[in-house]
């Protein structure tokens, strides 16, 4: 049987909820088809910050030269599996072409719009869509134990500053006395007290929620195989049936090139696999979120329990629990910490986040395709930038002038 709807969009992860929410306010009908649940993917077991402080994106001068140092440790921060790869290591080389100084204070410009205005609309969309999810503006504090690698981030600061990212810098000692959970030996601590925190598989089910509520379908274990375009839209086939829709929008994260691929179209992301390890909440807990700088590890507690996550790993499409990088966590985690676990582990978790070679969420109609958007790109940021996308591309598919610029986060910059 042929459906026939409005807007199809393809991934049913945060991107693609948000996308939805922000249509059906706009007055467009939805139908999202996700091949799993409602946000099972790659914001399901993330730490759930909210990052403004991220702006930097990934492709810093050296990144690479670190990369390729990292390939012999297996539970380094960003590691590259070495293997034949002829995609990854094409996507590698446009990487490395924008590590430079120019390139990464563009791409900082551009991140920090979509994040701050994300930031912005997060509390009103919390209210207006009463979306249960533990939200709170609590700031993120980077915690550091080398006094080089303090003053090197130096460089972030002075970027940061220049696009008016609020900043606090804090004394290690003095930030210990008033933060028991942190062991001696802080050399210092930059707060980022516009940031904040969110609990993400509930924000994310809470989002399926509200698009439900508003008119919107979501058709779950329904995996798209194939897309043929004609004059009026789009028709998606699945295992069971085909759907039509007058628009088409991909929000398959690091799926996302494969079902591109198929429409001629290409879309340089590669999944970059992430860890976390889910807890019952210790009796002894950071106030804040933290990020344990040198060791790359990111730190939640909510009310609902507590969270090690982050590292970056580039093994394909690889399925299998890498042992080594939940020890990583969790070996940092002790480094700093004084209870660095819960009692309990409730989830040992693993994503793909989906790296655009620029690091550059891709936003806005795809090149040569009239009915065709894409969403996708948003590598460890899906959550922070998630309201400011759906606004974005509600905006650009009605028409409306947009609420930030659109230009960087275009398709067609990839040609």
């Amino acid at each position: 049987m042929d459906t026939r709807d409005d807007v199809l969009i393809v991934g049913g992860g945060v991107i693609g909820l948000a996308c939805a929410l922000a249509l059906l306010r706009a007055g467009r009908g939805v139908r999202v088809l996700e091949a799993g649940t409602a946000g099972c993917g790659s914001s399901h077991g993330n730490c759930g910050t909210i990052t403004p402080s991220h702006a930097p994106p990934l492709t810093a001068p050296g990144a690479v030269t670190q990369a390729l140092r990292w390939m012999a440790t297996p539970d380094a921060p960003f590691y590259v599996k070495p293997r034949f790869d002829p995609a990854l290591w094409g996507w590698m080389l446009r990487f490395a072409a924008r590590c430079n100084r120019r390139d990464w204070r563009a791409a900082t410009s551009a991140r920090a719009a979509i994040l701050d205005a994300s930031r912005a609309a997060l509390p009103q969309w919390i209210e207006r869509y009463g979306l249960d999810c533990e939200f709170e503006a609590s700031g993120v504090d980077y915690v550091f134990r080398d006094p080089a690698e303090l003053a090197e981030f130096d460089a972030d600061l002075r970027a940061l500053a220049e696009i008016g990212v609020p900043v606090e810098l804090i004394d290690g000692e003095a930030y210990v006395r008033d933060e028991p959970a942190l062991l001696p030996g802080v050399a210092g601590v930059v707060r980022f007290p516009g940031d904040a925190r969110l609990r993400p598989n509930r924000y994310v089910a809470e989002l399926a929620r509200a698009v439900r509520a508003a008119g919107g379908a979501i058709v779950e274990h329904c995996e798209a195989t194939a897309i043929a375009l004609d004059a009026d839209g789009a028709t998606v086939a699945t295992g069971d049936r085909d759907f039509r829709g007058r628009d088409l929008l991909l929000a398959t994260g690091a799926w996302s090139p494969k079902l591109a691929r198929g429409l001629g179209l290409r879309v340089p992301v590669q999944p970059g696999k992430g860890y976390s390890i889910t807890y019952s909440r210790p009796v002894l807990v950071p106030r804040r979120p933290l990020v344990l700088r040198e060791r790359s590890v990111c730190v939640t507690a909510w009310d609902s329990g507590y969270r090690l996550g982050s590292t970056m790993e580039f093994s394909g499409y690889d399925g299998s629990l890498n042992r080594r990088r939940l020890a990583a966590l969790e070996r940092g985690a002790r480094e700093y910490l004084r209870e660095p676990v819960g009692p309990t582990v409730e989830e040992e978790w693993y994503g793909w986040r989906p790296l655009s070679c620029d690091d550059l969420p891709i936003i806005g109609r795809a090149s040569g395709h009239r009915h065709v958007w894409l969403a996708t790109g948003h590598g460890m940021l899906g959550v922070s930038m998630s309201v400011a996308t759906g606004q974005l591309i509600a905006e650009l598919m009605c028409g409306d002038a947009p609420h930030i610029d659109p230009a960087p986060f275009d398709p067609a910059r990839f040609g």
